[in-house]
């Protein structure tokens, strides 16, 4: 189960719109949601008396998963602190020290579910991925009534994350199948079955808080069912079911300031799971739109700096070179209102929309670019996979310390009372020695943040000492004066913000909306 602070993830662990038809192989049992029997147990009107007759029927699909792991650990005690040296190796906070490595056993613990009576289970990909740098050596799942079987991984897919193991039996097994998550409303009952905290089989309530609730992490399948029935610890990969005792969810993440259940789960919808367990199933490859191009939401400061209502579409960043989105002339700057056709919107995001788009399919893009209304056309290309895409925004430098720039410089900050007033921060002009010691590319022209305010919301932006503004409202900056007068037309235009382009150290440029005090 996966942690949600604010707008980043953590995994949880204890130690496109197509619903899933599964076939009945021969010999195979009744399955455990069968209709005619749960039609009996649930009334159609107000709250069920009680939850257990269709607990009874569910129950003994829903399972547990356990991984058994290979993790590397440091042999150096000291590791990563001043006395690594003491063992003969790095000290001074190096990440792993001397003295070598070793590894040990590890465990994790999570929930899954049957979808068919010969033995295919679905789960989340984080429930049976080794944490760190260490290696799966087996997977097991038990029953409800004890029975242990070893799995078999069939396939997994880290963008959804979601995972398809096998087990195998002389015996049907019990299963559950897919609803259908887009009739679901807010209100609806829901149950949660799972294995929080390693305890086994554990049934929670409660309802359907939002449907495709965006959680602010960018991902393209950020889309999920929000619930108020209670997800800990160990509940990654169980089925949330609805009423009619079929899967419209599966729990992934809560949204926890403690670490615990505080009645905001989230799990990946039925319609979105559904077609990638069944190719997941059937070896098939999982091949998703890209463009290329780094995005923001569109902010109520991002919106008034740019004079455009808010909540409108989705900011472009930036662009990569040689991808889809650069060779049908996006640019950095531009804002995203419709992609083949489909608004984009906080529920429907432009990542989701291009990532269940076939790559190869030519779609048009309806944009914003310095006022104006414009569409491109855009030839989709294949995403890559999530550990290239980690790879291409690694920065090994990201840790070092920007404060160490124009040591000894007499330069003081220009541009200073206006700037400082308006914005809550100094500035002074970026010299080729500035650059150099900051990691800019030669020829880079801009000023560079020397202080920022705290109390300012360019501090609440996270501006910080040493960051470079290249731009401001489009218009370059290469000097504190052209910094100040971009703030004075913004001004004269009854603008409550300023665009800022901002270069960090082995960062891409992103573009900040700093309002105005």
């Amino acid at each position: 189960m996966r942690y949600a602070y604010g707008v980043t993830s953590a995994l949880l662990l204890a130690g496109s719109a197509l619903t899933l038809v599964t076939g009945l192989p021969a010999g195979a049992q009744v399955a455990q949601n069968d209709q005619s029997q749960i039609q009996n147990v649930v009334p159609r009107a107000g709250a069920p008396a009680s939850f257990a007759d269709l607990t009874q029927q569910l129950q003994p699909a829903v399972v547990n998963i356990s991984t058994r792991q290979r993790v590397k650990v440091p042999t150096n005690p000291f590791a990563g602190t001043p006395f690594g040296d003491l063992f003969g190796g790095q000290g001074g906070g190096a990440p792993q020290g001397g003295g070598g490595s070793t590894t040990r056993e590890a465990q994790s613990l999570g929930s899954g579910f049957i979808i068919s009576a010969d033995g295919y289970v679905v789960t989340n990909n984080h429930v049976i991925t080794a944490d760190g740098q260490g290696e799966v050596e087996s997977i097991s799942i038990t029953m409800p009534d004890g029975t242990e079987y070893p799995a078999k991984l069939v396939g997994r897919d880290a963008a959804s994350d979601l995972a398809v193991l096998k087990i195998t039996a002389s015996k049907p097994f019990p299963f559950v199948k897919f609803g259908d998550s887009h009739k679901a409303r807010v209100g609806d009952w829901v149950i949660a079955i799972g294995n929080p905290f390693g305890l086994g089989g554990t049934v929670t309530q409660g309802i359907i808080s939002a449907v495709y609730r965006n959680t602010g992490t960018g991902s393209a399948y950020d889309r999920y069912l929000q619930t108020d029935a209670s997800i800990n610890r160990g509940n990654s990969g169980g089925p949330m079911f609805d009423m009619a005792g079929n899967v419209i969810g599966i729990n992934n993440a809560i949204f926890s300031p403690t670490g615990g259940s505080v009645g905001i789960g989230f799990a990946i919808p039925a319609e979105i799971a559904a077609p990638i367990v069944e190719k997941l199933r059937n070896g098939q490859a999982i091949e998703r739109g890209y463009l290329g191009v780094r995005i923001s939401s569109l902010s109520e400061d991002l919106a008034a700096s740019l004079g455009i209502p808010k909540n409108r579409g989705e900011f472009i960043q930036g662009v990569e070179p040689a991808q889809g989105a650069a060779k049908a002339g996006l640019q950095a700057g531009d804002v995203v209102l419709k992609v083949d056709g489909k608004d984009v919107t906080p529920e429907q995001t432009l990542s989701f929309i291009v990532a269940n788009t076939a790559p190869g399919k030519r779609i048009p893009i309806d944009l914003i670019r310095n006022g104006q209304h414009l569409t491109v056309n855009a030839v989709v290309g294949k995403r890559p996979s999530e550990e290239e895409l980690a790879k291409q925004t690694f920065d090994p430098d990201a840790q070092q310390d920007p404060d160490s720039f124009g040591k000894g410089d007499s330069q003081q900050a220009q541009g200073g009372s206006a700037i400082e007033k308006s914005l809550g921060m100094a500035v002074i002009p970026l010299t080729a020695q500035i650059a150099r010691q900051l990691g800019a590319a030669d020829g880079t022209n801009g000023v560079v943040v020397t202080a920022v305010d705290d109390s300012s919301d360019a501090s609440a932006k996270g501006l910080q000492r040493g960051d470079i503004v290249l731009s401001a409202n489009n218009r370059p900056v290469a000097s504190p004066a052209d910094l100040d007068a971009a703030i004075r037309t913004a001004r004269t235009d009854g603008r409550g913000a300023v665009l800022l382009r901002v270069q960090r150290r082995g960062q891409p440029a992103v573009y900040i909306p700093v309002r105005l005090r």
